[in-house]
């Protein structure tokens, strides 16, 4: 079986995902063959431009007659462009990969979940990070109860790309077209690595906040509003009895990509950065402090398709590995998780935070 690949979108998220289609039939022999066919867009130079460079044979400016010609979509567009294209790729049978969050708003999210339900197709969503070793070995960790009860949930993911004032206006700065700022962007990875570790969460608490209310437009004519948080911070109160805190921010000096989380049980914690993604630090009831494990063994996860142990991997092959998760549920028939339900649980998480900050108090996803 040959399945034949839609993009819609060839930037950074399109770049990503064609680079895991090439990269596994050398390193993921067992996955389903691909044909990179179709790739959507709207600039017609810069689509065949990036057609050669990431090895798609077509190219259209339109996603509704491309999803006829298609086993599998991939919505890699703004997020304002996610519900549409795959409620009808999936009415129309066809499996969808759709980027995070799943929508810029709870009810089109509610829609897509919908779709999702009454279609046979795969319905997956990208949180790539719980396909890096490191935090696959840490859910492991968990399950198998090594930090016994979880007790309390840390997660930050901060950037540092709107420090300046003077960084240009983009699409993730409109309310209308993103639904949020740095907690949409980024708040969703670390929300869903919170459900994804500890479980179902209750009640949140949210303080938001934008610092630079306008930005230069990017084509000089003048400024555009800024209409989303630039940092965010929330509490949560989970279903198990756990505490948890999340910061996100757009504007941490010196951040370029930090996202960091922490466990802490009863009979151990454990922390994890992507700034170090081969790398657990795990504390263990006989041990005074946290120890160093590199997740680079051949029995880790993933670890044995690709190189001797302590040759490190990178942020490029969680996508890899989504990838190949994603593509074997569909030729096995089998379910993939993170799927739409997911993705729906965390655009609920993303609402709740954005009510508490607006009301100044507690509520329920």
């Amino acid at each position: 079986m040959t399945l034949r690949i839609g993009f819609l979108g060839y930037r950074f998220m399109g770049r990503a995902h064609a680079n895991a289609l090439a990269r596994l039939p050398m390193f993921f022999p067992d996955t389903p063959e691909t044909e990179r066919r179709i790739l959507i867009g709207r600039d017609e130079a810069a689509l065949d431009d990036a057609a050669d460079r990431l090895g798609f044979t077509e190219t259209a400016t339109g996603w509704r007659d491309a999803i006829d010609d298609v086993d599998v979509f991939y919505n890699l567009a703004p997020n304002f462009l996610h519900a549409e294209p795959a409620i009808e790729a999936l009415d129309a049978g066809v499996h969808v990969l759709c980027e995070k969050p799943l929508a810029d708003s709870l009810d089109d999210a509610e829609r897509m979940a919908t779709a999702a339900r009454e279609s046979d197709a795969t319905a997956a969503v990208a949180f790539n990070y719980r396909f890096l070793p490191a935090v696959a070995r840490a859910k492991r960790l968990v399950e198998a109860g090594k930090l016994g009860e979880i007790r309390a949930f840390r997660g930050r993911y901060l950037q540092d790309w709107l420090v300046d004032p003077t960084a240009p206006w983009s699409w993730r700065l409109d309310a209308d077209l993103a639904g949020s700022g740095a907690l949409g962007d980024l708040g969703a990875h670390t929300l869903d690595l919170a459900r994804y570790f500890v479980g179902d969460v209750t009640r949140v608490s949210g303080h938001t906040r934008t610092f630079v209310d306008e930005r230069p437009d990017p084509e000089g004519d003048g400024t555009q509003s800024v209409t989303v948080d630039d940092a965010t911070t929330a509490q949560l109160a989970f279903e198990n009895g756990a505490t948890g805190t999340v910061e996100v921010s757009r504007v941490a000096p010196g951040r370029k990509n930090d996202h960091r989380i922490e466990l802490d049980g009863t009979e151990g914690a454990l922390r994890w950065s992507l700034e170090r993604p081969n790398e657990l630090l795990v504390r263990w009831p006989d041990s005074r402090g946290f120890e160093r494990e590199l997740v680079t063994e051949a029995d880790d996860p993933y670890a044995d398709h690709w190189w001797p142990p302590g040759h490190v991997l990178g942020w490029e092959h969680a996508v890899v590995h989504e990838n190949y998760e994603f593509l074997r549920a569909i030729a096995a028939d089998d379910p993939y998780d993170p799927d739409f339900e997911a993705g729906l649980a965390v655009q609920r998480l993303l609402d709740a935070v954005q009510r508490a900050a607006a009301d100044g108090g507690w509520v329920e996803p």
